[in-house]
């Protein structure tokens, strides 16, 4: 079981990172160098150094002056930031040779680890030893205090006193864990505070491992197998012992690596990498030298470093006319205000980072512009000799250039580099035949240069990217609404101009022409020939031909690229592309949108290496494939997934109120495609919970097609993070979903915990086929019970109550009395918070009538009222008055009056209005302090139980051995008079028997006792025995004797203690 065994390791750090090497650190912005020791901690976290004093060899280590310097060979540049583009470079030279070399390759390797980016929640804490949280500072002073550590605002914590035991404590106090307590509870017995190895077995196997596995290929987790969990992660050594796991480390062990929410082994490279290259989705990039915006952007061969790292294999170079004197061809977007790179210099970068990250082809999509057979030549000069041996320039023997020959396989091209540029099949041709005929042809110029200006200046060539020379169209040709078309859809691209012989003869298995049609296509049968298409006019095509468009990419590749109006580098959604086999889709890196979100985070699988092998209906020729159209299909089993979002951790370093967002990207034909929770009830980031029903997706068409996106976001809109995971590497049960930056980067505290389920789908109709199929004992015994029930009319069962054998039924558990003393306890707890809370909704009602009291007063003043009414009369009379005497100069004063009363009463209101919201707003934020004080309380108190238990446990063994001692003392007094007491007793009963009244007891004042009196007692119930059975004593003054004892003794066992003789 993968859970037990996993398959993916840490990174190793080895001993040399850990101890550090000595380095002169150069910055680049004063000019200045300074003696430093780089180091790399234990768990490869961190890479951090020390500044060490002045080093006199620092002369020695720059100085470039004397020939054969090694200064190359020293030096080590650490390049780390937010995305691609906002980039630190930290350059350090070594003292030695090679040591930069061997610490580039050790840091890469860590970088690269997949557990790196992939890591486990649990991991992700490991990193922050101590971290504050303003938007809820009560807590964190609470948490503190709980961990008996400083909490003042100055006050600072020593190391030592913070160790991993204490940080763990300080985050369970700080943020509790309610979901996970239920959890807990629920899978357990009841009535104990632990779960054993067997229910954390059952648990597993029943949660946490996906329910369509095999049991014979994948067996299930065996109580013995999990005791090496409870030893990772339970707290405490008495229960590691017992083999018993704790709430606390139930949580810590849903924090672990063992339960990742994805399937660790699919970041292995566990695809078929001998298909043809048409068979395989490949990471591709579209102006990769930009930076920014389309329009304005700065350039920057960095780019081309950055995107081949991130697993990048497909990057495309705008290559333009480079000016005198030095004419050396430059990349840049034409026609735009966008900043210019050297040609060679972009070159490069490529060569130094082309297979670092992955040793699988790359691929290099020139957009040609450059009008010059010298700048040509000089293109490919530069291409020969800086890739060298990695570039290839001739086919392989096993794939020649014919039609109806696949493509060689990325196994087949590891390590090599493939150009698409547009190549003259003229030249092509007759450089064939004269290698077949042992000689080499010269260079030769086209007949028909691209038009130019009277400067010489290239007005954007003169053919399209994908047209063959035989259809070249001339520009000035082309009326005004084609050129428009061709610049705000395809931009430059569909302008490129003649390839000469050294471009064109580095051209092979990936030949762009103009696309005309499937059925062309499909006749010529060419998979080394590829077209290239803007978004719209791909869209266009995938909406009236999917299946044509399905079978064409099975056959040869297609590249998609954006349109021109996308000036701020915006990307389209490329889901629907890959839908119909699209092997580059190539999207602008430099913006870290969703589309471009949703590409980083598929292509991170598979070892990363920057190849997806399509599904196998898009690879098959006897498979038909229509998106659209698609409601079942052969050898593909649909699937259902359910979401439960439950709580989210740290989500924010403010006091904001925060939802989810569920959204799956897949198939045209899939289900409900996004759901969302409602906002948290108060404003809680730092462990908010939600108690909804499950997000479903009923029927995913193609799961290995689909991707499940996870975004939690603020109240106001704010994005918090987010993470894309394909549906295939879905693990099933509890999980915690560590969030990534808006540039795939992961985030270290926020993290969602949620529970996921996937299956394969079943329509309703067969639900009972399925249960019969799937446990065929269990559905025959449940309708063996149903015909039973019904012949004797009783009434039907259920399904779990058929399951269960009789004569089995679960043992109670008795409860000891320190599990009820804390079960009082905490019910007193709850009593007193709930009592505290009426208490506080009844402050709030009473403030609330004070308030409304107080503005009564206030409407009822007769300057609101009363004066309003006079204010009416009084207009009333002088208008009359008006009529008579002419005068209309009286009535402006009492309409002013008028006017002010009615603004005075609107402004009451408005401040009654105001004044009621602050007040619900300062109630309800009580109500929710209390509640977090309430929560922190309940903890805190569960945790005073375990640390007060073995003090309890000690005073109880007092008590018991006081007890002990007192009944063995008690039993000794008794056992020492018996002997006295019989023999005194007897002489009683001697006395009695002979009539003879007198006491045996010396002196008449001797008092009687209940104790004196209790062997009469015990004679007269044996004489009783004999007078019941008719066996009767032979003498009367026998019975005479038994009377006289009966009644002495029945009278003093109803009498005090003691009965002075009368």
């Amino acid at each position: 079981m993968s859970m037990l065994n996993p398959v993916l390791q840490p990174p190793e750090v080895k001993e040399y990172l850990s101890k550090g090497e000595r380095f002169i650190k150069w910055d680049d912005e004063t000019a200045s160098a300074s003696p430093v020791i780089l180091r790399v901690d234990p768990k490869g976290f961190y890479l951090y150094w020390t500044y060490q004093n002045k080093c006199q060899k620092l002369r020695e280590v720059f100085n470039l002056d004397y020939p054969h310097s090694t200064f190359l060979l020293k030096t080590l540049t650490i390049v780390s930031g937010p995305d691609m583009v906002d980039l630190t470079f930290h350059n350090f030279v070594s003292y030695k040779e090679n040591v930069g070399k061997s610490w580039a390759e050790d840091i890469m390797a860590i970088v690269r680890n997949p557990l790196t980016y992939n890591a486990s929640r649990y991991t992700f804490l490991e990193k922050i030893i101590f971290q504050m949280f303003p938007a809820d500072r009560k807590r964190v002073e609470a948490a503190l205090t709980a961990c008996h550590l400083p909490k003042g605002k100055n006050d600072a914590i020593n190391p030592e006193d913070f160790p991993e035991t204490v940080y763990k404590t300080f985050l369970m106090n700080l943020c509790p864990r309610p979901e996970i307590d239920e959890i807990f509870t629920s899978h357990h017995l009841k009535a104990k505070p632990y779960m054993t190895k067997e229910h954390l077995a059952k648990f597993i196997n029943k949660k946490q491992r996906d329910s369509r596995l095999n049991d014979i290929l994948f067996p299930p987790a065996k109580p013995e197998q999990v005791q090496s969990l409870i030893e990772k992660y339970e707290p405490s050594g008495i229960n590691i012992q017992r083999g018993q796991l704790s709430p606390e480390g139930m949580v810590w062990f849903l924090c672990g690596p063992e339960n990742n929410v994805i399937a660790l082994d699919k970041l292995q490279l566990y695809q078929d990498m001998t298909q043809p290259l048409s068979h395989y989705f490949i990471n591709s990039s579209h102006n990769t030298y930009l930076t920014a915006g389309q329009f304005s952007g700065i350039s920057s061969p960095e780019m081309y470093r950055q995107t081949l790292l991130a697993g990048c294999r497909c990057v495309e170079l705008d290559c333009w006319k480079g000016r005198p004197p030095d004419e050396e061809p430059i990349i840049t977007h034409g026609f735009t205000m966008t900043t210019e790179i050297l040609f060679k210099d972009a070159i490069e970068a490529i060569a130094e980072s082309a297979f670092k990250t992955s040793l699988y082809p790359v691929i290099l999509s020139f957009e040609n512009h450059v009008d010059s057979p010298k700048q040509q030549a000089k293109m490919a000069e530069y291409c020969r000799t800086i890739f060298g041996d990695m570039l290839l320039t001739e086919p392989l023997e096993k794939y020649p250039l014919k039609p109806g020959v696949p493509l060689p396989s990325p196994k087949d091209l590891l390590g090599k580099i493939l150009i698409k540029n547009k190549k003259n099949q003229s030249i092509s041709g007759k450089r064939q035949n004269s290698v077949k005929k042992g000689r080499n042809v010269e260079p030769e110029i086209i007949e028909q240069p691209a038009p130019m200006d009277a400067e010489g200046t290239v007005w954007a060539g003169d053919v399209a990217e994908e047209e063959p020379e035989e259809e070249d169209v001339l520009l000035g040709n082309l009326d005004e609404e084609e050129i428009k078309k061709m610049q705000s859809d395809e931009g430059t691209a569909g302008l490129e101009v003649t390839a000469y012989e050294e471009m064109s003869s580095l051209v092979n298995y990936i030949q762009p022409i103009k696309f005309d049609s499937f059925e062309v296509s499909a006749q010529k049968n060419r998979s080394y020939v590829i077209s290239s298409f803007t978004e719209l006019k791909a869209y266009d095509l995938l909406t009236k031909f999917p299946t044509q468009f399905v079978e064409y990419n099975k056959r040869q590749m297609s590249r998609i690229y954006p349109k021109g109006t996308r000036m701020d580098s915006s990307n389209y959604m490329p889901q629907m592309f890959w839908n119909v086999g699209c092997q580059m889709v190539a999207l602008n890196f430099q913006t870290m949108d969703v589309p471009m979100q949703q590409n980083m985070a598929l292509f991170e699988f598979n070892g990363q290496c920057g190849y997806l092998l399509k599904h196998e209906f898009m690879r098959r020729p006897d498979k038909q494939f229509d998106p659209f159209s698609v409601d079942r299909m052969d050898v593909v089993v649909a699937s259902t997934l359910s979401v439960t979002i439950l709580s989210g951790q740290f989500l924010s370093d403010r006091s904001v109120k925060t939802y989810v967002e569920v959204e799956l990207f897949g198939l045209p034909r899939d289900t409900k495609r996004k759901y969302r929770t409602k906002l948290t009830s108060t404003a809680n980031s730092i462990n908010p919970v939600w108690k909804e029903e499950a997000f479903v997706f009923e029927k995913i068409m193609m799961p290995e097609l689909a991707s499940l996106k996870i975004a939690a976001w603020e109240e106001g809109g704010k994005f918090i993070g987010h993470r894309v995971i394909p549906v295939i590497a879905v693990h099933s049960g509890y999980h915690h979903v560590c969030l990534r930056s808006e540039s795939n980067m992961p985030l270290t505290m926020p993290s969602l915990f949620v529970y996921l389920e996937i299956k394969d789908y079943v329509p309703d109709a067969w639900a009972d086929l399925t249960i019969a199929l799937s446990n065929p004992i269990k559905f025959f015994s449940l309708q063996d019970k149903r015909s039973v029930q019904l012949k004797d009319g009783s009434v039907e069962v259920s399904f779990s109550n058929c399951l269960t054998p009789k004569g089995i039924t679960a043992e109670p558990q008795t409860a000891s009395l320190v599990e009820l003393q804390q079960m009082k306890l905490f019910l007193k707890l709850l009593k007193k918070q709930e009592k505290e809370l009426r208490e506080l909704e009844r402050k709030g009602s009473k403030r609330r009538e004070e308030l409304l009291q107080k503005y009564s007063v206030l409407f009822s003043d007769p300057v609101c009222y009363g004066c309003k009414k006079r204010m009416i009369h009084t207009r009333k009379t002088q208008k009359k008055r008006s009529l008579t005497t002419g005068d209309v100069g009286t009535c402006a004063n009492p309409v002013e009056m008028a006017e002010s009363i009615d603004s005075r009463i609107l402004e009451l209101r408005e401040r009654l209005e105001m004044d009621l919201i602050h007040l619900g707003e300062e109630h309800h934020d009580e109500i929710r302090r209390k509640k977090e004080q309430h929560a922190t309380e309940v903890r805190t108190a569960s945790v005073n139980r375990k640390c007060s238990l073995g003090d309890n446990i000690k005073d109880i063994k007092k008590k018991l051995e006081a007890k002990r001692v007192d009944r063995i003392q008690t039993m000794m007094r008794n056992t020492s008079d018996k002997a006295a007491q019989e023999r005194y007793w007897a002489r009683c009963y001697w006395a009695l028997s002979m009539q003879n009244t007198s006491c045996p007891a010396p002196g008449r004042e001797q008092c009687y006792t209940t104790k004196h009196l209790l062997p009469c007692r015990r004679e007269s119930l044996q004489m009783e025995k004999l007078y019941l059975e008719d066996k009767p004593p032979m003498h009367p003054s026998l019975w005479l004797s038994y009377v006289t004892c009966k009644l002495l003794a029945d009278v003093m066992m109803h009498l005090p203690v003691t009965l002075t003789e009368a």
